[in-house]
């Protein structure tokens, strides 16, 4: 993995794949590459690092109107510039982008090296080339259906014949592919961000399709040959091209646009006189939502965390339980599907594979599921057929900050639906609905005057560990809180619910070891004073996020951040603002790519 892009028409090709990789620069990367077709022979360049890296060594190309490109995270293989996407066969014929794993790796390269391949990469994209170059008898496209037969695993792959520089041929196996129809031109990419430069009129390639792609359009077909007529769709999320706005970096942008963020998460839903809320993507009715008898939220990562929040508030607000599960290991546990339970799917980028995978399974045993996603026509989003969309806006910083956020705000809304039509009353809708309409403004006052920030990142940049805790709705705010500063930071931390301390991570503790605690005054209030307390006997040092004029847990901390109030349910909207920060600010003092941390992808497609 990460992007894809190929270009057919009439204008030259490498300056437009080009654009579509750096379109697709978001998704995170290690290396890039492109190849054109060109008289009869191929012409490729790759390279380790960013785009504008192989931008730069590039030194003109073929004036043609075909090629295809393609950004790579390491999978199979180091980071290597013979590692790098597009991969060719021995004649240099054939050019392949691959996303995605094949499972059969070591048996095809076995039976391919006994046929006298000798192979250049490391990676099991390699196979594909000499693989079709293997069937090849004049018929590109019979050359790639034949050779994916012999296919095992998730793909989605490109294909550049220099013998046949009027067409693409593209398939689609559990990674996506999207073709966009322009006027005598198409593009076929991994991203509709990638499209959008040419025309918004798509077509969605699904499972085990192939697309024959020229200047004229997209003629899909099954892998056993049958024509299929799919449907063209017109993008319509917002696309645009991301700028910083002059902010430093996308993450801190977007820890900034949460006011916004998680307006737009609620506008349109709150119906605050009425004490209630509607979701105009979720197909249920009243009766529908009294017949709930379970709600499991499904995600990796940050959206399991949010997912993690959302549960909680379910059984809070609307007495039905719920839980959230990890989709990677959800989907392989052969898990009991009850008809009367609903199922949410978070993701960002409606893309993660494990999240997917999750979906396909619930809907095989007769299970509902709902997306909630930010990527509007992301795979999540159309496989689900309802959800919510959390209309966050694009994300470029590949830890996510505002989706978070946004995902949460979102199933608060579904929350209040549920508990309205169950045992909330009129009046304590209304106030759980005026609570959740004040939360931008919030957001937005706390992050006018964030805190000693400054004092946070000084104890915890040369931590060898950090230990982040909190209880109810502050638990999973502290796995977020954790997570961000590995993602950003690479510090090694954990987070843990506070009354679990003492079964093992105090253990950690030594002194001057910042520990982040996440308190703000709730019921639970009185047992993490003492938690604290037990923490400073240790000599830690004690970072606390706290509710503003809280003068008791204020008092205990080393450094004290503290957010507006809240109620308990809303208030991870306001206590993971400070963490984000922390993580940020920590990736800057230790000289990171915080927009683009290593190893890590914004679009998790493959397993």
């Amino acid at each position: 993995m990460c992007g894809i892009i190929a270009y057919i028409g009439p204008h030259p090709a490498l300056p437009r794949i080009i654009e579509g990789l750096k379109r697709m620069e978001y998704r995170g990367y290690d290396s890039a590459g492109v190849a054109l077709a060109s008289e009869g022979r191929l012409w490729v360049r790759k390279e380790v690092g960013r785009v504008s890296e192989l931008t730069r060594r590039l030194g003109g190309g073929p004036e043609v109107g075909i090629g295809l490109g393609h950004t790579r995270w390491a999978t199979h293989g180091g980071l290597t510039q013979v590692n790098a996407h597009p991969h060719v066969d021995a004649s240099q014929q054939i050019a392949v982008v691959h996303n995605g794993i094949i499972e059969n790796n070591n048996i095809l390269r076995s039976q391919l090296e006994a046929d006298g391949v000798a192979f250049r990469s490391e990676t099991d994209t390699e196979i594909l080339p000499h693989l079709i170059r293997k069937h090849y008898r004049g018929d590109p496209v019979q050359a790639v259906r034949d050779a994916v037969q012999h296919v095992q695993g998730t793909y989605g792959i490109a294909v550049l014949f220099a013998e046949h520089p009027d067409v693409l041929v593209a398939v689609r196996n559990g990674s996506p592919l999207v073709v966009g129809l322009g006027r005598g031109e198409t593009v076929l990419a991994s991203d509709p961000q990638a499209v959008v430069a040419h025309t918004r009129q798509v077509v969605y390639l699904q499972d085990r399709e192939l697309a024959v792609i020229t200047t004229d359009g997209a003629d899909v077909q099954t892998l056993a040959g049958q024509v299929v007529d799919s449907e063209v769709e017109v993008l319509d999320g917002d696309y645009q091209l991301a700028s910083k706005e002059g902010f430093p970096h996308f993450m801190l942008k977007e820890i900034h646009e949460q006011p916004r963020s998680v307006r737009r998460a609620l506008r349109g839903r709150l119906q605050v006189d009425d004490g209630n809320a509607k979701l105009g993507g979720l197909n249920m009715t009243p009766r529908d939502l009294l017949s709930v008898q379970r709600v499991i939220n499904l995600g990796c990562g940050t959206s399991y965390h949010a997912g993690m929040v959302a549960a909680m508030a379910v059984e809070s607000l609307a007495r039905v339980p719920a839980r959230a599960e990890i989709a990677s290991e959800f989907r392989y546990r052969h898990p009991i599907i009850q008809r009367e339970a609903v199922f949410f799917a978070f993701s960002q980028s409606g893309e993660t594979a494990d999240t997917l995978g999750a979906v396909s399974e619930i809907q095989i045993k007769g299970g509902e599921v709902m997306g909630v996603v930010n990527v509007v026509g992301s795979t999540i989003a159309r496989t689900c057929g309802q959800g919510v969309y959390v209309h966050s806006g694009p994300e470029i910083a590949v830890a996510s900050t505002k989706a978070f956020t946004s995902q949460i705000a979102a199933q608060l809304v579904f929350t209040l639906m549920l508990a309205r039509c169950r045992n909330l009353s009129l009046e304590q809708g209304q106030a759980v609905a005026a609570a959740l309409d004040g939360i931008p403004g919030k957001i937005s006052q706390y992050l006018q005057e964030p805190g000693p920030i400054d004092a946070a990142v000084e104890l915890i940049a040369s931590a060898r560990y950090v230990l982040f805790l909190g209880r109810g709705f502050s638990y999973p705010v502290a796995l977020e809180g954790a997570l961000k500063l590995k993602e950003i930071a690479y510090i090694p931390c954990e987070g843990y619910p506070a009354g679990e301390m003492k079964h093992g991570p105090i253990a950690m503790l030594d002194d001057g070891a910042p520990v982040v605690f996440i308190a703000p005054r709730d019921s639970q209030t009185e047992k993490a004073i003492s938690n604290m307390m037990e923490v400073k006997a240790r000599g830690a040092r004690l970072i606390c996020v706290h509710t503003q004029g809280d003068d008791e847990v204020a008092g205990l901390a080393d450094v004290s951040l503290p957010v507006p109030r809240s109620t308990d349910f809303a208030s991870p909207l306001l206590t993971a603002l400070p963490l984000q920060l922390i993580a940020y600010h920590t990736g800057l003092a230790l000289q990171r790519d915080v927009d683009k941390p290593r190893n890590l992808a914004k679009s998790v497609t493959v397993e």
